[in-house]
């Protein structure tokens, strides 16, 4: 069975990875301005000062789009160029930067999918605590009324946070990305507990002013257990490891997703961690549980797990083979079976339509001396995950939409621009852009509403 009709093909990207204007059109900074600038905490001390002057270049970067034929952007918004303090005075500097894009985007006949927050916390919350601070719901609510007031009328898809387990795991537990912080796993929870109560705060806000009919979601990722066989205790091993939540860290997808869908916490989690959790109460439940209209998930790669002695998921030490297919970056496994299972497995547990807000690789991409960008092995990486998302389709999976990680290469977090995962190379000391090979197999893709045969 093919893609379906309406299914949604788009790329994505993120405010502070290329907007650059850092501290201009009067936004404040964010814990990512800080962070990056710290020397020591990115590579070669880069930053996202200029990033990818998407600020400026808007324009071009949309007619990009265009040209690939999207029909969709997924797009964030930097809290503090709409509120430099993150509450209190608006700038409508910033608000008019985005709502001329999102007019641009709109006439170019591309869709805008508006994410809420993606990391940049306003510098000004975060020295209040940021997701520490009990006060962060209503924040987040202020901020996203005043966004669903201005752009509401126009954007009608919303995710309110993206990746939870970054923001909080990555970010207040390892200290790798802003903030920087290593804290308890009991305040990790507490940050998190904050995290989901804002998540509601803000999908109440956006149902309240946002003028047209809203599709929300909040965009989660995991890190994927592949069953190693067909067997199926393999597959039931793998499955118990993807929904469990017996690890002190937070990467567990149940422990983020099951408040919002089922209106509580997993009860192995609450188990597991007693002794850390904040106060939890009905009604950080009820708004916790907002209704939502789809499942976001961001899918990259996986690890294959067997089932053990006891029935439990073993991680296979060098499961894909020594020497196995990976991206530049370590962790990123070329594994399409991660998209499969994490598409079936959340499809038959949340019981919503699903849509892949990211999925992408990073490679070592360079201009050619032909002038063009020669990048098989994303073409290859997006058409074995795409024929794996087919199949999950064809085996039952409601997925409505796939976004690429991303449309232009970027500021990669802690490592600076050493990554590149755009289907469009951006010189970085001319920002000059060339489509790369993958972009024109993704037109081909997006025009055909399928694979090639």
């Amino acid at each position: 069975m093919p893609f379906p009709s309406n299914f949604t093909w788009g790329a994505a990207a993120a405010a502070y990875q290329i907007e650059g204007a850092w501290n201009e059109g009067g936004r404040g900074p964010s814990c990512w301005d800080t962070f990056s600038q710290t020397p020591g905490n990115i590579f070669d001390d880069h930053n996202g000062n200029l990033a990818c002057d998407h600020y400026h270049r808007w324009r071009e970067d949309v007619a990009l789009m265009r040209q690939l034929g999207l029909k969709a952007y997924r797009m964030s918004l930097s809290w503090s160029r709409i509120m430099p303090d993150g509450v209190g005075a608006v700038n409508e500097e910033g608000l008019n930067f985005y709502d001329d894009l999102i007019n641009g985007l709109l006439e170019a006949g591309i869709e805008p999918w508006v994410t809420l927050f993606h990391w940049d916390l306003p510098q000004a919350l975060q020295d209040k605590g940021g997701f520490l601070n009990p006060e962060i719901p209503e924040w987040f609510a202020e901020y996203t009324t005043v966004v669903a007031k201005r752009l509401g009328d126009r954007v009608n898809h919303w995710m309110t946070i993206n990746e939870p387990p970054v923001v909080i795991g990555m970010g207040y537990q390892q200290g790798v990305f802003a903030p920087g912080r290593k804290e308890s796993h009991a305040d990790c929870l507490l940050a998190a507990h904050n995290l989901l109560k804002a998540h509601g705060r803000g999908v109440q806000a956006l149902r309240a002013h946002a003028s047209g009919p809203q599709q929300i979601a909040l965009a989660h990722t995991a890190r994927e257990p592949i069953p190693a066989t067909d067997s199926e205790a393999d597959i039931e091993a793998a499955r118990a490891k993807y929904f469990g939540c017996s690890e002190r860290r937070l990467w567990n997808i149940a422990w983020w997703a099951d408040p919002i869908v089922f209106g509580k916490y997993p009860e192995d989690g609450l188990e597991n961690f007693a002794a850390e959790l904040p106060k939890i109460t009905d009604a950080d439940m009820a708004l916790i549980s907002e209704p939502i209209d789809f499942h976001a998930y961001n899918c990259y790669s996986g690890e294959p797990v067997r089932a053990g002695p006891d029935g439990k998921a073993e991680t296979i030490k060098n499961g894909w083979g020594i020497g196995n297919p990976r991206a530049t970056l370590s962790w990123l496994n070329i594994a399409p079976e991660a998209i499969y299972w994490s598409t079936r497995w959340q499809t038959e547990r949340y019981n919503l339509p699903m849509v892949i807000s990211e999925n992408g690789v990073c490679n070592t991409d360079w201009v050619h001396l032909d002038g063009k960008v020669h990048d098989p092995q994303r073409i290859d990486f997006m058409h074995r995950y795409l024929k794996a998302m087919e199949r999950s389709i064809d085996d039952g999976s409601n997925v409505a939409g796939y976004f690429y990680w991303s449309i232009l290469d970027n500021f990669e977090w802690a490592e600076g621009y050493k990554e590149r995962f755009g289907l469009v190379h951006v010189d970085y000391t001319t920002q000059v852009r060339t489509p790369k090979d993958s972009f024109h197999w993704y037109k081909d893709v997006i025009a055909r509403g399928g694979l090639p045969d």
